[in-house]
């Protein structure tokens, strides 16, 4: 049976991350109290004077007894010290309080609410963002932890897959891991077979009709992907390895290589590369070329370079590459 602390306070601006802190905390209290399962405050019922009455009662559930607060970075200090001092003192043995703060920018987890967590031998939790340049060697770290080997090229192509939200990138390591076992060797190679999606297929398509310059089909296709909730950074990085393939076959064609030839030396399906080789065939390297250049400039639109709404930026480097 697992042991509990008297208090826990998970804080931090990974508001993903706490939520999941926190439906985790739910169903552990439903396993270990039974029917009773959980008490939570939360919205205008998490307040430090209504914590404070929750655990001045007494009650007669068996098993342990978990309270919930969500909310406390709403808090004051001065609050917190005026009504929650002795209750959080003598929290009861069977009793255990755990404390959830979303913070972001003002709104902190009150110094006194850490203190009082730490006197009663209870733990503080942060779940904070990683940024976004860090975000590469935070993904290896999570890749060891689950026993898989990953380098820092696998985990750029891990997060332009699946975009920047930790908890995404977590569930795809696990589903790697479950594939290659512990002990197994993540490469780039492997990141776009195993962790492809149905909406990466889409991405596919929709970097082939901007080959074919079919500025209708990218269009719909772009719409789509943006509707379910797809990232432009995960979609940019997919189109432009489809556009430097796409460059790099209308090159050799120039050279003379053979549309067979090419067809072949293609990590496509054969229908698929038939189809790839002959929409290549429409264009030219200089289109190609500025097509790239267009979807530069869209990625660092992306970044914050362009008063433009994003949606609207990227339909204009379509109608730009679609030309």
């Amino acid at each position: 049976m697992p042991s509990f602390k008297p208090a826990y306070l998970i804080c931090g601006d990974d508001h993903g991350r706490i939520a999941e802190r926190r439906a985790r905390l739910r169903m552990i209290a439903e396993r270990e109290s039974g029917a009773s399962g959980a008490e939570v405050l939360e919205g205008d019922g998490a307040t430090p004077e209504l914590l404070a009455a929750a655990l001045s009662t007494m009650t007669f559930a068996l098993g342990r007894r978990f309270v919930i607060v969500d909310g406390v970075e709403r808090w004051k200090d001065r609050e917190v010290t005026e009504l929650l001092q002795g209750p959080l003192a003598d929290i009861p043995p069977d009793t255990t309080v755990a404390l959830f703060a979303r913070e972001e920018g003002r709104l902190r987890a009150p110094a006194s609410l850490r203190a009082a967590v730490e006197a009663v031998g209870g733990e503080i939790s942060e779940e904070a963002k990683v940024k976004p340049w860090e975000l590469p060697k935070w993904v290896c770290a999570q890749a060891r932890h689950l026993g898989l080997g990953l380098d820092l090229d696998a985990a750029r192509a891990l997060i332009g897959l699946v975009g920047e939200r930790q908890q995404r990138l977590v569930r795809e390591l696990e589903k790697l891991a479950l594939d290659l076992g512990y002990g197994g060797r993540v490469t780039v190679e492997l990141v776009e077979e195993l962790a492809s999606t149905s909406s990466e297929r889409r991405v596919w398509s929709l970097a082939d009709a901007l080959v074919a310059r079919d500025r209708a089909a990218a269009t719909r296709l772009y719409l789509a992907l943006d509707g379910q909730g797809e990232r432009l950074p995960g979609m940019v990085h997919w189109i432009a390895q489809r556009l430097r393939t796409a460059l790099d076959v209308a090159g050799r064609l120039e050279q003379g290589e053979s549309p067979a030839e090419l067809r072949r030396s293609l990590r496509m399906p054969r229908a698929a590369a038939e189809r790839f080789v002959e929409d290549v065939r429409g264009t030219d390297p200089p289109s190609l070329r500025r097509a790239l250049e267009a979807l530069a400039e869209l990625e660092l639109d992306s970044r914050g370079s362009s008063p433009l709404e994003e949606r609207t930026s990227v339909l204009r480097a379509i109608a730009v590459i679609a030309a």
